[in-house]
């Protein structure tokens, strides 16, 4: 794993107990330039999740609380007319910052959650016909709660596929858990993390996770896989062709993090579930969890040149 990686990785797990391989993730989300969706119940760790890249990373961080009374403009400002100088002064809005945490996406109208599109996707927002870009690292870390609570608004497939993974915590273990009960309070824990690495050197890491090497036997695999979704008559539709860049970027994180210049099909089979959990559904209506048996499927049924 990649030296400055490692101790962002192990800070990170000091404040969420037993969940490395989704803690993996989510960084390897970042690196990939991507953005992720963290669906579960109230009350298991994504906001803390959050809380604790972004101070590990020593990135801006704002939190949205998604409402159903949330406007587009409480996002990503408003333009304001200032009377003493006769002008027009913008009030950016919290997406302007490096870490946004949308708390509860599902609980806002699809106008609100819409205002997220173009930033996710062009990591620049347009107000009142002026373009204005982001800042560098842009990373927003939506959660979710399940679509059968009450108060919430699905998102549609469009906002769905913007984001790069989407992942769920679940119940930690008996052991984390004692620890949790056992330890500090998880809020003064973060208050007190100091940061690993600096923004520009996790910048740095994303531009080296574009330069991993991936070889035309992985290229074929990676098609073959996308090819079996669109094939199969037992998913409603198959992978897209953003998909596939997805995962490819996903794979090459993946590969990164563990300290390799090429990537492997292990890495794409590592990251395949969250990558297509959320854009595979089977034909007779949707899976119960998060899509890994459709994932499982794809592993077992699509060979490895």
């Amino acid at each position: 794993m990649s030296a400055l990686l490692h101790p962002v990785i192990t800070q990170i797990g000091q404040i969420i107990l037993g969940k490395q391989q989704q803690i993996k993730l989510t960084i390897a989300c970042l690196l990939a330039r991507g953005h992720i969706l963290i669906e579960d119940l109230p009350g298991v760790g994504k906001t803390t999740l959050a809380h604790a890249l972004a101070r590990s990373l020593g990135l801006d961080f704002q939190r949205i609380q998604f409402t159903s009374d949330l406007l587009p403009a409480d996002i990503v400002g408003v333009t304001v007319f200032d009377r003493e100088n006769s002008g027009f002064n913008f009030h950016p809005g919290p997406v302007f910052s490096q870490v946004i945490l949308a708390d509860e996406v599902n609980r806002a109208t699809p106008k609100a959650q819409s205002a997220l599109l173009e930033a996710m996707e062009e990591h620049q927002v347009t107000v009142d016909g002026n373009t204005r870009p982001l800042p560098e690292p842009f990373f927003v870390i939506a959660t979710q709660n399940p679509s059968h609570q009450v108060g919430t608004f699905p998102l549609p497939e469009s906002q769905l596929d913007r984001f790069l993974m989407r992942i769920h915590l679940g119940y930690p273990d008996a052991g984390a858990e004692r620890e949790l009960l056992e330890g500090r309070e998880r809020r003064d824990m973060i208050d007190d993390l100091p940061p690993v690495i600096t923004p520009d050197d996790l910048v740095s890491l994303q531009k080296q996770v574009r330069k991993v090497y991936t070889a035309p036997a992985l290229i074929d695999y990676l098609q073959a896989v996308l090819a079996f979704t669109r094939n199969s008559s037992d998913y409603v539709s198959g992978l897209s062709p953003r998909a596939g860049l997805y995962l490819l970027n996903a794979a090459r994180a993946w590969a990164f993090m563990d300290g390799r210049k090429k990537v492997i099909p292990e890495d794409i089979q590592a990251v395949l579930p969250s990558v297509v959990s959320h854009r595979l559904s089977p034909i007779n209506g949707y899976a119960s969890l998060p899509g890994m048996d459709l994932s499982e499927r794809l592993i077992e049924e699509v060979a490895i040149p």
